[in-house]
Parts: C-alpha cells; sequence; structure tokens
C-alpha cells in the first residue's frame, strides 16, 4: 500500500483465507452455550458460474466429489439458482456433524479457487436453529476473508433481526474473522442452506 492510498483512505483488500471455515465447529459450541443456537446441518455455497468448458469440468469434479458421501449415506448435493443468477450448492450432513459439513464447503471453495475461479466464489454459509425454530446463518463472505450472522425474522417477509445479529457478532467474535463494516452485511433471502 502507497502513501497516495492511505491519503485517499483506500484499504489493501483482504486476502480470502478458507481455513477461517474451520472455525465454525468452535463457533457452534459458543452459540449453543450462549445463545442455544445448533447446527442445522445445511450449508451452501454461493458462486457466479461462468460460460465455458473449464468452468463446466470443475464445477462437475466439485460436485462428483461431494456426491461420494453420498455413497457413505450423505445426501446427494443439490444445485440452484437464485433470482439474481447465482449459483447454490445445498450440501446436507447430520446436524451432529459440523465438522463434516465444513470440510465439504472448503473443498468446494478450494476446488474453484485451485482451479482459477476465485473471482467466482460469493460466498459461503452453515445454518443454525435455536428451540423457538429461528433461523440464523454464518455466512463467509469470500472476498473480505470474513463472516457475519444473518438472521431473518421467520413469518415478517424480508426483514432481519438487527440486534440478535449484533448479539451474536459478539458472542462469536473470539471464534471467527468478523467483518467488522456491517453495510457488508449483505442479506441472504432464501439462501439455500438457511
Amino acid at each position: 500500500m502507497g502513501l497516495l492510498d492511505v491519503i485517499l483512505g483506500r484499504s489493501k483488500p483482504v486476502k480470502p483465507d478458507l481455513d477461517q471455515l474451520f472455525g465454525l465447529p468452535s463457533a457452534a459450541v459458543t452459540l449453543e452455550a450462549a445463545a442455544g443456537f445448533k447446527p442445522t446441518g445445511l450449508g451452501s455455497v454461493c458462486f457466479a458460474a461462468v460460460e465455458g468448458g473449464a468452468f463446466a469440468e470443475v464445477q462437475q469434479d466439485v460436485r462428483a466429489l461431494l456426491d461420494m458421501d453420498t455413497a457413505e449415506g450423505g445426501a446427494p448435493v443439490e444445485s440452484s439458482r437464485d433470482a439474481y443468477g447465482y449459483t447454490w450448492l445445498l450440501l446436507r450432513h447430520t446436524p451432529d456433524d459440523l465438522t463434516s459439513l465444513v470440510t465439504d464447503l472448503h473443498a468446494v471453495n478450494s476446488g474453484l479457487e485451485s482451479q482459477g475461479f476465485g473471482p467466482q466464489l460469493l460466498c459461503s454459509l452453515a445454518g443454525f436453529r435455536d428451540a423457538d425454530g429461528r433461523p440464523l446463518a454464518l455466512v463467509y463472505l469470500y472476498k473480505r476473508g470474513a463472516f457475519y450472522p444473518f438472521a431473518p425474522r421467520p413469518g415478517e417477509g424480508e426483514k432481519r433481526d438487527n440486534a440478535l445479529e449484533l448479539q451474536i457478532k459478539a458472542m462469536i467474535g473470539d471464534d471467527l474473522r468478523v467483518e467488522e463494516d456491517l453495510s457488508r452485511w449483505f442479506p441472504v433471502w432464501g439462501a439455500p442452506g438457511l
């Protein structure tokens, strides 16, 4: 970063650190103990698909790797597209096997990144619920290398529980790198895995 960057207030972009995903199991313990939120066993990866044979081949390789879990009793990977044209891969595990879910989320991200498609990665999330059925997602922003909580209000349309999100931020700060810029806490309405 040069002097001009400092004067103009520009900062060096944060490099993605996919190993941050491995902090999710310890954050899950904190969430359950402090707020009663338990993993649902659902997680997803969102990316912008690009046209071309190389990307299609990488996507097939990632799906084949994850579908091997199916042979071992896991659920198949589900693919969908949202209203904005982004592709979501939904991964399912038993709620008590967050470690395997995190490993699969890491494998998808790493597979795309290692083949040069890192810029297409947007986010990954892991789903949680409390005893009242309130949903919560811990969302990893690939380009920021940090997490943020997303807590939609059930039955209230597209409304968020901002107070809960800030409480969760304070709870998980020792377990995960949390995105400090609240304007980057994008809503992921209807995200698979939420």
